[in-house]
């Protein structure tokens, strides 16, 4: 059984996606055994404790520096003693020590077809609004691997997504939600939980 613990910032939409799959069996052999987010008062908590899954709120307001918000997420983390950490829009930056300790088990979905429109300064609605600002006809949504550069570890799986006539960010962001990101976030979880995937010098190879 795969444990995995769930970072999360706002409404938790992905999150959501997550434990309905898991619930109905289309994600199988994984339980979430935590959730973390960054924003107390958020729906995600809401949606985790509906599911009767652990949920905390560790904020980096609640800190002195950066260095003890990081050794609290940590801590946390480790309480939950995860085999994969998922972030579903987790929009705080992930401490080094976190990616060096869970190398090659930590998660991202990106909104956006990897390697365009990330990177720094690319997150939630901006995305969307850098892609309507170029005049791209196919935006989308990348499940990657967490490495120390920002949006550049190995991709394990992709959606497109059409841009259609008179969409706004709002609009796009969430036909973008709801035809890929619901879709690859859940099934590159099962199949990492099924053992269809892993990294090898840093690609993701799958397995028959």
């Amino acid at each position: 059984m795969l444990r995995i613990v769930v970072l999360v910032s706002g409404g938790g939409t992905n999150l959501q996606a997550i434990i309905d799959k898991v619930a109905d069996g289309s994600v199988e052999n994984t339980q979430i055994v935590g959730v973390i987010s960054n924003n107390p008062g958020v729906k995600s908590i809401e949606r985790a404790e509906k599911a009767g899954i652990p949920a905390c709120v560790i904020s980096p307001k609640s800190y002195g520096d950066r260095e003890q918000f990081h050794e609290a997420l940590l801590s946390q983390i480790e309480a939950y003693a995860p085999d994969l950490i998922v972030l579903a829009g987790f929009l705080v930056k992930i401490p080094a020590e976190m990616i060096r300790r869970y190398e090659g088990r930590i998660i991202n979905i990106h909104p956006s077809l990897i390697p365009s429109f990330c990177g720094v300064g690319y997150y939630g609605l901006k995305v969307h609004e850098k892609a309507l600002e170029r005049g791209v006809k196919l935006t989308g949504a990348t499940v990657h691997f967490v490495t120390e550069g920002m949006d550049e570890g190995p991709i394990i799986a992709q959606k497109a997504v059409e841009v259609l006539e008179g969409d706004t960010p709002e609009i796009l962001q969430r036909r973008v939600m709801e035809q890929a990101e619901w879709v690859i976030l859940p099934q590159a979880i099962c199949d990492i939980a099924c053992g269809r995937i892993e990294v090898r010098d840093g690609k993701v190879c799958r397995k028959a």
